[in-house]
């Protein structure tokens, strides 16, 4: 062949090598398409919602490539390991082994603070439940100046106090201020009574003890017996107080039970220090 080149004209040979480069270049564009399959797409299926193992299976017997994008997030609607989101989304045509990233909800639920939810109107009380990735139970109410007010929030039917470690998804019932309701008592009698036993007799009036007062020589409320409480049952004029439910009486605790004075028609006879 080079003989043949050499003994033709210059130009003869100048076309020959350049209809052999030629060759050569649509041979390589023309193996270049078959190994990259230039031009072939599939359509990605639809993976949320399934385990990790059958997303996986489906997306390989389809000519993709799979790979965990994320496994941190959790969300507690959703069984553990499964896909929450694609990417690309199904539905999109994308060339043959491309990959797809996947984020995979993880296997168990993360701890979190518990939030102080104290105060705060029933309404904030909610969104920052809900931020918090935390479920709102139920809701109890309880007579209390502060209507739909947060006055306790409570796990497992305990008080949990702001800061506890909580798994995420738990539910927390919200105790609630109702309002002070229209029905009025007489202010009841806690005279000679313990901590326990007034408290019995207040919670049932949907009352609550104030402040307490202990003496020198109590060394705990549940030792001490009530010989002073503010509002008193009756006033100077001998006529009944009436308390609302939600409202408080505060009360004075000393070590000996005291003894109500004859003459007195008050709940503070100075039984005490």
């Amino acid at each position: 062949m080079f003989k043949f080149l050499t003994t033709k004209p210059l130009w003869v040979n100048i076309v020959a090598g350049i209809v052999l480069l030629l060759l050569l270049l649509l041979l390589f564009l023309g193996s270049l398409s078959l190994l990259t399959q230039h031009g072939k797409t599939l359509k990605i299926p639809t993976v949320t919602g399934m385990s990790y193992g059958d997303a996986k299976k489906t997306l390989e017997s389809q000519g993709f490539d799979v790979q965990i994008q994320d496994s941190s997030v959790y969300y507690d609607t959703m069984p553990p390991l499964r896909v929450v989101k694609q990417f690309p989304e199904a539905d999109n045509l994308v060339k043959v082994n491309r990959t797809v990233y996947l984020t995979i909800n993880r296997a168990q639920a993360p701890f979190i603070q518990m939030p102080n939810l104290v105060s705060m109107s029933f309404r904030n009380a909610d969104l920052i439940l809900k931020q918090y990735g935390l479920r709102l139970e139920d809701t109890v109410f309880k007579p209390d100046f502060a209507k739909n007010s947060v006055l306790d929030q409570i796990y497992k039917g305990e008080t949990i106090k702001p800061g506890t470690q909580i798994l995420q998804g738990s539910s927390i019932t919200l105790v609630l201020g109702s309002g002070i309701g229209g029905i009025g008592y007489i202010v009841p009698d806690l005279f000679g009574l313990t901590y326990q036993q007034a408290r019995s007799r207040l919670d049932s009036m949907s009352l609550t003890i104030g402040s307490v007062a202990k003496d020198n020589d109590v060394r705990d409320t549940t030792e001490g017996f009530i010989y002073k409480q503010t509002p008193v049952q009756f006033g100077e004029d001998g006529r009944p107080n009436r308390i609302h439910p939600g409202q408080y009486i505060d009360i004075w605790i000393g070590a000996q039970k005291p003894e109500r004075r004859p003459d007195s028609t008050s709940t503070t006879p100075g039984g005490g220090n």
